[in-house]
């Protein structure tokens, strides 16, 4: 069976997401979900910065990109609020897992019905560690 990536973090942080997602409902702005995330991610002792901004000094273009939470220096986070997440949204993420060297990103949707985080994996970083484990 195939190892998940960042397992035990990413299912706090998704909890974290499904207790403001139950507190607030489906229709707020997404600055106060992230406001909330924040002090839910904060009572339970997780590590955050928010908003950081991604620079990569071998990718200029990259420049300028800020997920709206990247956690414990391992895990990036994008709420949205919106009717769906898009494809936009997905090429979003794949930027800034990209910029920061990062394996795994979330995106959650707070408007759905039911939240249902994505996880997006750099698949750059999966290109690169499935050739190291050839040799």
């Amino acid at each position: 069976m195939a190892n998940i990536v960042e397992k035990d973090l990413s299912y706090s942080i998704i909890n974290c997401c499904f207790q403001v997602h139950r507190e607030l409902g489906r229709f707020v702005s997404e600055r106060q979900y992230c406001d909330r995330l924040a002090e839910t991610l904060t009572q339970r002792r997780i590590a955050f910065i928010r908003e950081k901004d991604i620079k990569n000094l071998n990718h200029p273009s990259l420049m300028g990109n800020r997920p709206d939470f990247f956690v414990e220096n391992r895990v990036m986070l994008d709420a949205k609020a919106k009717p769906f997440v898009t494809k936009e949204d997905y090429y979003q993420m794949q930027r800034y897992l990209r910029a920061a060297n990062i394996e795994l990103g979330l995106i959650i949707n707070f408007r759905a019905y039911r939240v249902t985080p994505k996880r997006v994996l750099n698949g750059s970083l999966l290109e690169h560690s499935d050739t190291n484990s050839e040799h």
